[in-house]
C-alpha cells in the first residue's frame, strides 16, 4: 500500500462487455422516455426567453447521446470493480438516472416547472454524490459521470 488508507479497486471479470452493454441499453431507455415525453419540445423551447449564448435546439439530440454513452461507461468503470464502496456509488448513480428519467416528462410533458426545478436540483445533489463516490474508485468514472449536469 502507498500511504492511501482506502483499498484498491480492482476489475471483476463478470463485468465485462455484457455489463457494459446492458448499462448502455438502460442509460438509452433512459434517453427514449425523454424523447418520447419532449414532443413538442423544440417549440417550447423556442419559446422561451434565451440568453444569445444559449444553443441551438437541435444541438441537444447529438450532445445528450453522446453523455448518455459517457454515463454508461462510468457506471460500467464502477460496477465491475471489487471494491467496498461499489454499491453505495452504483445506488447513486442510479438514482441520477432515475432523476433523470423524470426531468423531461416534468417539464416538457406535464409543464410542472416546479417540480422539474425540484427534479434537477435533487439532480444536481445526486450527480455530486455519485461523483463523489466515484472518486473514491475510479476516477475516470467520476470524471465521465460529471458529463450530465444540464
Amino acid at each position: 500500500m502507498t500511504g492511501s488508507s482506502r483499498p484498491p479497486a480492482t476489475a471483476n471479470r463478470a463485468g465485462g462487455w455484457p455489463l457494459l452493454l446492458g448499462l448502455l441499453i438502460l442509460c438509452y431507455a433512459v434517453a427514449a422516455v425523454g424523447g418520447l415525453a419532449a414532443g413538442d419540445a423544440g417549440d417550447t423551447y423556442a419559446s422561451l426567453a434565451l440568453p444569445a449564448w444559449a444553443p441551438p435546439s437541435w444541438l441537444f439530440g447529438p450532445v445528450w447521446t453522446v453523455l448518455y454513452a459517457t454515463i454508461a461507461v462510468a457506471g460500467w468503470l464502477v460496477a465491475r470493480t471489487v471494491h467496498p464502496g461499489r454499491r453505495r456509488a452504483m445506488t447513486a448513480w442510479s438514482l441520477q438516472l432515475a432523476l433523470n428519467v423524470a426531468w423531461t416528462p416534468l417539464f416538457f410533458a406535464a409543464g410542472r416547472y416546479g417540480l422539474a426545478f425540484a427534479d434537477i436540483a435533487l439532480l444536481a445533489v445526486a450527480v455530486t454524490a455519485t461523483v463523489l463516490l466515484f472518486l473514491r474508485i475510479d476516477r475516470r468514472a467520476a470524471a465521465a459521470n460529471t458529463t450530465q449536469h444540464r
